[in-house]
């Protein structure tokens, strides 16, 4: 059943201010997957906290006019489109749809944006394979505390030492 006008406003509406405040995305085709592999797609989106919003080139069309991305042709896009953004983190969206056309050849990913510029395919691969936010906080933690926790097992030694130095002393004596 074709959408209504209304509807299509709605739809190019939600695009826009997701394109808008997103801080990455990525468009991508997932037309083969089976009902199963789509909503398992839909439910790691809805997990990483990554929107995912399918309509039709000529409403992604409107909604890259709106947004200032004029340049960008939708039409270049084969088959249909769907798009995958984040509020929160730039990575998520390039590395949950490539880890998910990794398994799933039906998927292909057309380009994407990062910081309001275009980005081509290859360019969301190599954003793909960098760590996520979480990891590099993570990372960023550790080192923060491995000076720390060295400065601890420097101390904890020297009582190590004195506790089998005491002990040596009883085994001999005794």
């Amino acid at each position: 059943m074709p959408k209504t006008r209304q509807q299509k406003e709605v739809a190019v509406e939600s695009l826009t201010n997701n394109l808008k405040q997103a801080k990455g995305a990525v468009f991508a085709n997932f037309q083969g997957l089976t009902v199963a592999a789509t909503e398992n797609l839909r439910n790691l989106c809805h997990q990483e906290k990554v929107k995912m919003l399918v309509v039709k080139k000529t409403l992604v069309k409107r909604a890259f006019s709106q947004t200032g991305l004029e340049t960008i042709d939708p039409e270049a896009f084969k088959g249909g489109v769907a798009t995958f953004t984040s509020m929160t983190d730039e990575v998520t969206p390039a590395k949950l749809v490539s880890d998910f056309a990794k398994k799933n050849e039906a998927v292909v990913v057309f380009g994407g944006l990062l910081e309001g510029k275009f980005i081509d395919q290859m360019m969301v691969k190599n954003l793909s394979s960098l760590p996520g936010k979480q990891e590099l906080l993570s990372k960023l933690v550790g080192s923060l505390n491995a000076p720390l926790s060295g400065f601890v097992n420097v101390l904890a030694g020297n009582l190590r030492g004195l506790v089998s130095v005491l002990n040596n002393i009883k085994q001999a004596k005794a």
